[in-house]
């Protein structure tokens, strides 16, 4: 329990160390020139941004005040009653932590998956593709609907992972992190990204997640680890990202129809 509330306390610092980190990188070198233009560039941008955070804040508190507590006792009981995969396998601890972070990673990736499946969830997922200037602060853009549905949800989730708090709380530390990283309005060199993209979600990939276009937007649905798209083939990538744009096809936006995904590598 005291690993658990150590790595619950970073996450605050880190999250928001990240956030002003890439605040900064997407003002002096911004992938795309969103706000560069006008007189009121800077008011657009802070209004743009503390909506986002609003929605962000609106959210934490939800899971901090009503679903932590649901998720912990989950966790408790199975820990008590030996249940879950991670408590059926004999395994030693360094391979447990692996597969709780890869269970929990896959389950994110599901879950994204069915927000665009489903037309009831895309009610409510919709609200964070409707963002037309994705930034880092978009990464907090979530409807309270689609937060209540997903922590109820994470409860079977849990108990059939097996996992303990401190290997869920490692886990949003690390997925929160990499999520306002590949929101950001930021860009890498083609090599770098290349490289990044075997492991983790990077600009690149998240950009085309984030396209009007509606085969593009159903694709990329990985939030942590990249691979999940590689082994569904749901990967797609873009020749050329700045020829994204971002946001909803009016044609679409009330419902997400299900389509066959090509990869493409």
């Amino acid at each position: 329990m005291n690993l658990a509330a150590d790595l619950a306390a970073w996450r605050a610092p880190v999250s928001f160390g990240v956030l002003a980190l890439l605040l900064v990188w997407e003002s002096v070198h911004p992938f795309f020139g969103f706000f560069s233009k006008g007189p009121r560039r800077l008011r657009w941008r802070l209004l743009h941004g503390l909506t986002n955070l609003g929605f962000g804040l609106l959210n934490g508190l939800a899971i901090r005040f009503v679903f932590l507590a649901l998720w912990v006792r989950t966790m408790q009981w199975t820990d008590a009653h030996g249940f879950g995969v991670l408590h059926w396998l004999s395994a030693p601890e360094w391979l447990r932590w692996a597969l709780a972070l890869l269970l929990l990673d896959a389950w994110t990736y599901w879950w994204h998956r069915l927000s665009h499946i489903v037309p009831f969830f895309w009610r409510f997922h919709r609200l964070h593709h409707s963002d037309r200037r994705m930034d880092v602060t978009t990464a907090n853009r979530f409807h309270l609907g689609e937060i209540t549905i997903s922590s109820l949800l994470r409860v079977p989730v849990l108990a059939l992972i097996g996992c303990g708090l401190e290997q869920l709380a490692l886990y949003e530390l690390l997925l929160f992190a990499v999520v306002q990283f590949h929101h950001a309005n930021i860009g890498l060199p083609e090599r770098l990204d290349r490289a990044l993209r075997w492991v983790i979600v990077t600009p690149h990939l998240h950009k085309v997640h984030h396209s009007i276009v509606h085969t593009e937007q159903n694709s990329n649905f990985s939030s942590l680890f990249s691979w999940w798209d590689r082994l569904a083939r749901t990967l797609r990538l873009s020749r050329d990202p700045r020829r994204i744009t971002f946001g909803l096809d009016p044609a679409r936006a009330e419902t997400n129809a299900k389509q066959p995904v090509s990869s493409r590598r």
